[in-house]
């Protein structure tokens, strides 16, 4: 992946200066400086950013490409996400809480006995996250029924009282930025399709948003901000580009599902898929097919940015279907033209990291339907 890009003109952090606007022309607002108030993550404010990056350098992405293991990336944002919840909701992680993550893991970090000086080895983030949060984590974390928005709750019932809003209250959600380029200026693409186990399993899984984390990849992941289920559900984006080199730089954005078709509405899932198709027929520059030739459509998904997204305005669809007796997801995007902001920045890291998050290249610990299809299991089970 090539270099970051230079960001001396930008602050390596901005807090959030309050509401984001709103009104006729918000979308416009953002600019350079809205862009910048979205590095990192809603849970971490700027003076957590250099230990939480430490952190998961340490858990990950210090480590070689060959020793890395996805799910170790995933129980370190689990260590981190479960702390704040019991500690920190309704703040972000700040420098006081440092200490306490010190305290945890930097004597791990320091004993090369099962790790290099500086790395933490899987064994090591859980004996740590028992030091902070308890010898129960490691349980509640391999337990489905206790583990959901990349949290290991206690006990079910904790589950279930979880508010998805406390955290969506520190995200401080800017509007809807739908594409409104005319059509043929914006930039049509499809990614490659991804085979999945079933298309029941895909259903069973992405139906359920606070599971979504569990599908995070080396270089993105989703957390749901809402309650309930897939229509109308609002997801942070959090993404790393560098994650190559071991010096990752994270920023995230925002997208709410804003048209959901299943096969409970046929005429509805028709009409979806034959606009899709005849708009990268029109203006997709030698896209394929959303559906090969002998395709049933099963459902699709319109994931709409909001202010200050990485990739401005503009709207990814998730579609599933089945071809020649095999269950199929991809993703199919719509953009408007970046400003100069974003653009150069897209053209650097982001073209790159966006393809592979989306499973171009097969590259199974970047894509994130690579690790649904992984989490779902074997691809033999029926449709």
């Amino acid at each position: 992946m090539p270099n970051p890009p230079r960001t001396e003109a930008l602050p390596d952090h901005v807090d959030d200066a309050g509401p984001a606007a709103t009104g006729p022309g918000a979308a416009d607002t953002a600019g350079p400086l809205g862009f910048a108030r979205m590095t990192g993550s809603s849970i971490a404010g700027r003076d957590a950013a250099p230990w939480v990056t430490d952190f998961l350098n340490g858990a990950y992405y210090r480590r070689g490409i060959a020793d890395r293991a996805v799910d170790d990336l995933r129980l370190a944002f689990a260590v981190l996400t479960t702390y704040w919840h019991r500690e920190a909701a309704g703040r972000r992680l700040g420098l006081r809480d440092l200490a306490s993550f010190h305290r945890a893991f930097g004597p791990l970090r320091f004993d090369t006995r099962r790790s290099p000086r500086g790395l933490l080895s899987r064994e090591e983030l859980f004996e740590g996250a028992g030091r902070l949060l308890g010898d129960g984590f490691r349980d509640s974390y391999a337990d489905d029924a206790r583990r959901g928005w990349g949290i290991g709750f206690p006990t079910r019932a904790e589950r279930r009282a979880y508010e998805p809003g406390r955290r969506l209250k520190l995200a401080r959600l800017g509007p809807l930025t739908p594409a409104r380029a005319p059509a043929d200026r914006q930039r049509w693409h499809t990614y490659p399709p991804v085979e999945m186990p079933s298309a029941r399993a895909v259903i069973d899984a992405l139906t359920l948003p606070e599971t979504w984390p569990d599908y995070a990849s080396d270089i993105g992941r989703f957390t749901p901000l809402r309650a309930g289920g897939l229509a109308g559900q609002t997801f942070e984006i959090e993404v790393a580009a560098g994650t190559e080199s071991g010096l990752p730089v994270f920023t995230r954005g925002y997208v709410t599902i804003t048209q959901l078709v299943t096969a409970d509405d046929r005429e509805a899932l028709r009409d979806y898929f034959d606009r899709l198709e005849a708009g990268l027929a029109h203006y997709g520059e030698s896209e394929p097919s959303a559906i090969p030739a002998g395709g049933t459509p099963l459902a699709g998904l319109n994931l709409t940015t909001h202010q200050g997204h990485f990739m401005g305005s503009g709207l990814n669809r998730l579609l599933l279907y089945t071809h020649e007796d095999k269950a199929w997801v991809r993703a199919a995007g719509t953009w408007d033209p970046m400003p100069w902001h974003l653009d150069g920045a897209y053209r650097l890291v982001g073209k790159e990291a966006q393809h592979a998050f989306w499973g171009e290249g097969s590259v199974t610990r970047l894509s994130m339907l690579h690790q649904l299809a992984l989490r779902l299991g074997p691809k033999d089970q029926a449709l």
